[in-house]
Formats: C-alpha cells, structure tokens, sequence
C-alpha cells in the first residue's frame, strides 16, 4: 500500500464527516479522518499534516467525551 491511498482514504472521511446531520457520527467520521491524516503526514514526514491533524483528532475525541457525558 502506498501513503498515498491512506491520504485519499482519510480526505474521504472528512468529507463523509461534513454531509452528517447527527454531531456524533460526524464527529466520529471527522475523527477517523483525522487519525489517518495525522498517520499520513508522519509516514510522508509531512509534519504540518500531522500536527494539525493530531490536533484536531484530540478537539473530536473531547467532543465526543462531552456528548459521551450529556447522554
């Protein structure tokens, strides 16, 4: 497998997490999204990528915890 396909991979879950109307799937699908974008990043040593998305990978994780803790 190439990185390249894992980059393709996870741009399809961002852009699944963004046609969600329920917040906990989309969070989900943003998040899965995320992990492979910041697995892509370190693999290409593209270190924006990664860091940005192990940022926001986090930012879903606490959201996921909250509505996780409202329920």
């Amino acid at each position: 497998m190439t990185w390249e396909y894992l980059g393709y991979i996870a741009s399809v879950f961002l852009v699944i997490s963004l046609m969600m109307s329920d917040v906990i799937k989309l969070r989900w699908f943003n998040l899965t999204g995320c992990v492979c974008f910041t697995i892509y990043g370190v693999m290409i040593n593209a270190w924006p990528v990664a860091f940005t998305n192990g940022l926001l990978a986090l930012v879903n994780i606490y959201h996921l915890y909250k509505l996780h803790r409202a329920r």
